[in-house]
């Protein structure tokens, strides 16, 4: 369970509301993971579901394909939509007869492994954010908007807010559902709107706020 300091911490004055919304991929290269079309939420959520990193070259993820399939090249060749021979030249050891995969190729034996990389440990660390909420992590720009027509220049602000499992379910099931960054961007800045900025509605009402430029997006489970 999340700890009541974990619950009520918060970090940097501001929030996030649910009016205007734009993610612009600033991605640092210290966050740069499976998929560089891939956003920052989705890549946030898929670190949070993993307790170790997937092998880290093309190769090693390559042993590990083979490996779940018992050594298949056939089956391997299946999954990836190659042919049998390409996964054969991918991995020969036999000299000057190894061919390495394209950059197209690389993100499908990533995504490969991505889905078959600890899967006992991604349902129960799913099905734990779905029961207990998480806790979310992001730095981005904020600006704020009120009713009367007076605004708040954007700057970069760092904020940690824990969110309740509701928000974590609609999470999930936009992204099983093939939902891309901007409709979780959507999900989350509600969901901060209201926990966050409005202090779960006892405050600030009809004040709105601008959410862009995320920089990171990160995700505590447990």
């Amino acid at each position: 369970m999340l700890s009541r300091k974990c619950r009520n911490w918060r970090a940097g004055p501001g929030g996030v509301g649910d009016q205007t919304l734009r993610a612009a991929g600033s991605w640092p290269r210290r966050l740069a993971a499976w998929r560089p079309d891939v956003g920052e939420i989705a890549q946030g959520l898929e670190r949070a579901l993993r307790t170790r990193p997937i092998p880290s070259s093309t190769q090693a993820r390559l042993r590990f394909l083979l490996t779940a399939y018992q050594g298949s090249t056939r089956r391997v060749a299946i999954v990836l939509g190659v042919s049998q021979r390409t996964v054969q030249r991918w991995v020969t050891k036999v000299p000057g007869a190894r061919r390495p995969p394209g950059p197209l190729q690389v993100r499908a034996i990533e995504k490969a492994v991505l889905t078959r990389w600890q899967p006992r440990i991604r349902a129960r660390r799913r099905a734990q954010a779905e029961a207990e909420g998480f806790v979310f992590h992001t730095r981005a720009q904020f600006g704020f908007a009120a009713p009367a027509g007076a605004s708040d220049d954007p700057r970069v602000r760092r904020i940690t807010q824990y969110l309740p499992r509701e928000v974590a379910r609609e999470l999930f099931a936009a992204q099983d559902a093939g939902g891309g960054e901007q409709q979780q961007l959507v999900i989350l800045a509600r969901a901060l709107g209201h926990a966050y900025f409005r202090d779960g509605g006892r405050r600030a009402h009809g004040l709105h706020t601008a959410f862009s430029d995320v920089e990171f997006a990160d995700f505590s489970i447990g």
